[in-house]
């Protein structure tokens, strides 16, 4: 990890430059893949799954074999644990539904909101080394929650032209109601064109490489709403000399196994911590089955100490970390006066592995700096708001003439003349 004491403002844009290809860079190839699943459907998603996952396919559906399958293969203490984590992501989600909001404005003038579930969603889950049947439950269960009719997966196949067991386990546990192997660019163009097999959507959900994140920002063009445009995962950790230097580099670690372009920080004022978490981290990443993964990843990441708790704060709003682990005696200020972070984590005994898994929040969270635009994933995310209105005879009288004279200021005559008739009628 670099280095940095007291950096200047001037230099923070260049330490906090993320690991991620530029755009235009991946836009051909995504653009490529795009246009040949929109002509040719399943064919293009036979190929591409050919020439990326490196397995031919006849067809993308799962069997009832391997729905069999995956249901004996995986282990009780799992199952029970996947359980435990499940109930707690529907009681934090489930608490977020609201009541219709319901006022009336002016006598006679009614307005309301309720909120509908967004009919189609597809959720993308990527394959690799990790299947991350976490973030299943992290999708699946609000959209069940939500009351989602069609809940489409996609996911790639593995070497075998399977899907890992625990993952269909999983999507099943949750509601989800068709399930693909296909995976990467031509998962999120098979969710928004719709080919013969996969079904089109209206919106996508799901993390994934920087091509994904290219492909879900695309299928925008298309009319399909995303999540968010969520790329590399990243952490930051804020901490003092009242932080455990062990905790926080197991923190780090377990972010950097995510992959080579993963991003983790470490910000302090006790300018200590950051040879007691250097030689932590040298001692732990050792016995890490992934340790080549979070070698790479650290080349990426940072450690930076400041003179002022005030300097800290705004390197990190101007970071935006999608993880935020807040390990100091003032924690309160570091919790008021952050505005950008995903997700927040506080204090030695809560580590982010704690939301990946089983607390309860949602970790699909927004990457790359988005969080200073971006929530995260929540039940919200897989509903429209709509607003309905009715009035009287009693309530257009109150407000008509503030209409009629608001529609002429705009020249639009016609808008004037629908209340105008009304009006006229009650006045006869």
């Amino acid at each position: 990890m670099q280095q940095f004491i007291n950096p200047a403002p001037a230099d923070w844009e260049t330490i906090l430059k993320r690991p991620t290809a530029s755009f235009k860079d991946l836009e051909p190839l995504v653009e490529e893949v795009f246009q040949e699943v929109q002509a040719k459907g399943d064919q293009a998603l036979i190929d591409y799954t050919l020439k990326f996952d490196k397995v031919k396919l006849d067809s993308f559906t799962v069997s009832e074999v391997e729905y069999a399958r995956a249901e004996k293969a995986v282990s009780t203490p799992l199952k029970e644990a996947i359980q435990l984590a499940r109930e707690n992501i529907k009681t934090f989600h489930s608490a977020q539904q609201t009541q219709t909001v319901s006022v009336e404005t002016q006598p006679g003038v009614l307005c309301w909101q309720e909120k509908r579930p967004i009919e189609k969603v597809g959720l993308y889950i990527p394959g690799g080394s990790a299947p991350l049947f976490s973030t299943l439950l992290m999708l699946a269960v609000p959209a069940q929650i939500a009351g989602c009719k069609e809940i489409v997966l996609c996911t790639p196949p593995d070497a075998n032209g399977s899907i890992p067991d625990v993952i269909l386990y999983t999507a099943q546990l949750c509601g989800v109601t068709q399930i693909f192997k296909v995976g990467g660019i031509q998962a999120i163009a098979a969710l928004t064109f719709g080919t013969a097999t996969v079904p089109k959507v209206y919106k996508i959900f799901g993390p994934g490489n920087q091509y994904v994140t290219v492909a879900k920002q695309m299928a925008t063009q298309h009319h399909v709403a995303i999540d968010m445009p969520a790329g590399p995962s990243e952490l930051l950790v804020v901490a003092d000399q009242s932080a455990n230097p062990a905790y926080v580099a197991s923190d780090l670690l377990s972010q950097a196994e995510h992959g080579a372009d993963s991003q983790v920080i470490l910000v302090t004022t006790f300018p200590a911590l950051l040879d007691q978490v250097r030689a932590a981290i040298a001692s732990q990443i050792e016995a890490l089955p992934r340790k080549d993964v979070a070698n790479q990843a650290m080349e990426n990441s940072r450690m930076i100490a400041f003179e002022t708790d005030a300097e800290a704060i705004a390197f990190i709003n101007q970071y935006g970390p999608e993880h935020y682990i807040v390990c100091m005696e003032n924690e309160a200020l570091y919790l008021d006066q952050i505005t950008n972070a995903g997700s927040v984590f506080i204090g030695n005994y809560t580590p982010e592995s704690a939301g990946d898994y089983a607390s309860g929040t949602n970790h699909t969270l927004p990457t790359n700096g988005y969080a200073k635009q971006y929530s995260g994933v929540n039940l919200d995310s897989f509903l429209k708001q709509m607003t309905f209105q009715k009035i009287s005879a009693k309530g257009i009288q109150n407000i008509g003439p503030a209409i009629e004279l608001m529609a002429e200021a705009e020249g639009l005559q016609a808008h004037k003349n629908a209340v105008t008739l009304r009006l006229n009628d009650l006045e006869k």
